[in-house]
């Protein structure tokens, strides 16, 4: 079993979207798998606070603070209203986070240490240990979230009071978003064009530090068995956690990293990766399912690059961003930097990059509005289609309203990427001219005609033929009695008429973008959208092929002509023109 600590070295490979490499120098990333910033002349004392990197794989401030420590106190702190608070968190999220927790205890156990999980208020906490255990130092991973860095903020208040210093380091993105805003002016690049060339300025992100070992963790005075009985990681009856379904994700490295071997085994499959052509109601995941572990921090963003930079490397042809894997980690990259510097960008009001709307207000048909509840995750398109029709296709209910819903329910949920992405799809940022709409009936008929995923997580209808399965209300009502489910009263009619609302919603938003034409314009890129680029691609290969057929018809018309002319008119130059006209034909069809 690949053990956590022990994860495969890297190859640098330079990613296809680079321009060139650039020295990263300054912004708090560690330079390489060995080289670590000087942080005092002495060995501290120090808590290492794990906040949203719940690994031990590319984790360089835990790196940095088992080599400049005598005593190191891994500490997790349970802060239940800063969590309440700062996020929605459903019970299913819970879950993970507590197996993720255990799971980052066993694995330290297994080098020599153990997690201590210390429930109660941030600061409190934190005052409190740091004089009884005689902490000099705090290390904790940087954070982009406004939340992470007030808490932050308040770390560094708190050293400054009671004398201890603190250390942070990214590793939760692959680059520091302040060093992409410096190199675009000091303004987020609000374009994915404008993103990869500032990237392609900025370089390759940096490697993943080296793995930890036992001998780093025996360098340092490991807390005390009683502390790790009295600091257990609590079970969900311990926090009034109800229990629910169980989600097939369960959290942890462990469970992260055999996630990853597993998918990167099929080295076709991952160089050929292109992201619209998944499928959105397979009953098995067809994307990689990893987000939840790097939402969370179980999985390093960097390690998963650079495997994929190390696969790319050695096959013939492969995907490219934005539709490729890599180009998926670099749209994560993307909403992190626009977050970082967009104020209330998880809020309509306030939000300068964000079309203001009228949404309607409609408690009745927002409750109706519902999935995911079950397992905690769905397809990348299964989202655009429930976003759609909540916001811009149906509904014309805030995306606010569905981000809630997400980051209650969504294993994977995260602030920036959450946010963006609503703005996304409800057409409020980023792309505007969206004029396809899912149709909750053939978009279904169409990716899984006969409805299996349907019948799982609606058993209510499992048993009408598959004609019915995305239309039960037309099923005759004997048809309905042997399916065992009368509409309307076993299951509700359609809550809205699709066409009707779809059209007037439309016009909707054709309106709000002509009146608020400056805001659209500020993240316009109309290459933006993969389903988009997609359409536009297919229609233009269609079209091109079209147009072959067309001017080699032409052409075989016009030699035919002249042959014929030839035939009557037997001339020496006529014949040189004719040789030079078929060189032309046959050059235009080689390049055809």
């Amino acid at each position: 079993m690949l053990q956590p600590w022990d994860s495969p070295t890297l190859n640098r490979v330079k990613p296809p979207w680079a321009a060139g490499r650039a020295p990263l120098g300054g912004f708090g990333i560690l330079r390489g798998k060995d080289s670590l910033p000087p942080v005092a002349r002495m060995l501290h004392r120090t808590i290492h606070l794990f906040r949203k990197e719940l690994r031990l794989h590319d984790n360089p401030v835990l790196l940095a603070a088992l080599q400049s420590s005598e005593a190191l106190y891994p500490v997790y702190i349970l802060d239940r209203a800063f969590l309440t608070s700062s996020m929605h968190i459903g019970a299913l999220r819970w879950h993970f986070l507590l197996q993720s927790l255990e799971d980052l205890h066993k694995n330290l156990g297994q080098l020599g240490s153990s997690l201590l999980v210390i429930q109660g208020e941030y600061e409190s906490v934190l005052r409190d240990h740091i004089q009884k255990w005689n902490i000099t130092q705090v290390t904790l991973d940087a954070e982009m979230e406004p939340f992470y860095k007030e808490m932050e903020a308040n770390i560094q208040r708190l050293g400054a009071e009671l004398g201890f210093e603190v250390l942070s380091l990214v590793s939760h993105s692959l680059y520091d978003t302040q060093r992409i805003l410096d190199l675009n002016g000091g303004s987020p690049p609000l374009t994915y064009k404008r993103f990869l060339h500032i990237l392609s300025l900025l370089g390759d992100p940096e490697v993943p530090v080296r793995n930890l070992t036992a001998e780093d963790f025996q360098r340092c005075r490991a807390p005390d068995p009683g502390l790790a009985e009295c600091y257990r990681v609590p079970l969900p009856v311990d926090l009034k956690i109800s229990p629910e379904n169980c989600s097939p994700w369960r959290g942890g490295e462990t469970e992260g990293l055999q996630r990853l071997e597993q998918h990167l085994t099929d080295q076709g499959w991952v160089a050929s990766f292109t992201k619209p052509k998944t499928i959105p109601n397979s009953l098995l995941p067809s994307t990689t399912g990893l987000s939840p572990y790097f939402s969370m921090g179980c999985l390093s963003v960097r390690t998963f690059f650079y495997r994929l930079s190390n696969i790319y490397a050695q096959a013939k042809d492969h995907s490219l961003p934005p539709v490729s894997l890599q180009g998926q980690l670099l749209w994560r990259e993307f909403f992190y930097t626009v977050a970082s510097a967009t104020p209330n960008f998880t809020q309509m009001v306030g939000n300068p990059i964000c079309l203001q709307i009228c949404w309607y207000k409609d408690a009745e048909r927002l409750h109706k509005w519902k999935m995911l509840r079950q397992e905690g995750w769905i397809h990348h398109l299964a989202r655009h289609a429930v976003a759609c029709f909540l916001t811009r296709g149906d509904l014309w209910i805030s995306w606010e309203e569905g981000m809630k819903v997400f980051e209650e329910l969504l294993l994977d949920a995260d602030y920036s990427i959450n946010a963006g992405n609503w703005m996304w799809l409800s057409a409020s940022a980023f792309f505007h001219h969206y004029t396809r709409i899912f149709c909750p009936v053939r978009f279904g008929k169409r990716t899984d005609p006969q409805g299996n995923y349907i019948r799982k997580y609606l058993p209510i209808l499992k048993n009408f033929p598959s004609k019915y399965i995305y239309e039960p209300w037309t099923a005759s009502e004997e048809e309905q009695k042997q399916a065992g489910c009368i509409i309307g009263q076993d299951y509700p009619f359609p809550m809205v008429d699709h066409k009707e609302a779809s059209d007037h919603n439309l016009q909707l938003m054709k309106q709000v973008r002509e009146e608020q034409h400056r805001t659209a314009q500020l993240t316009r890129d109309d290459a933006d959208d993969p389903m988009e680029i997609k359409v536009k691609r297919d229609h233009s290969e269609e079209n091109i092929s079209k147009g072959k057929h067309i001017i080699i018809s032409m052409l075989l018309l016009l030699l035919i002509i002249i042959i014929i002319t030839i035939i009557i008119i037997n001339t020496t130059i006529i014949l040189i023109i004719i040789i030079i006209i078929i060189i032309i034909i046959i050059i235009i069809i080689i390049i055809l």
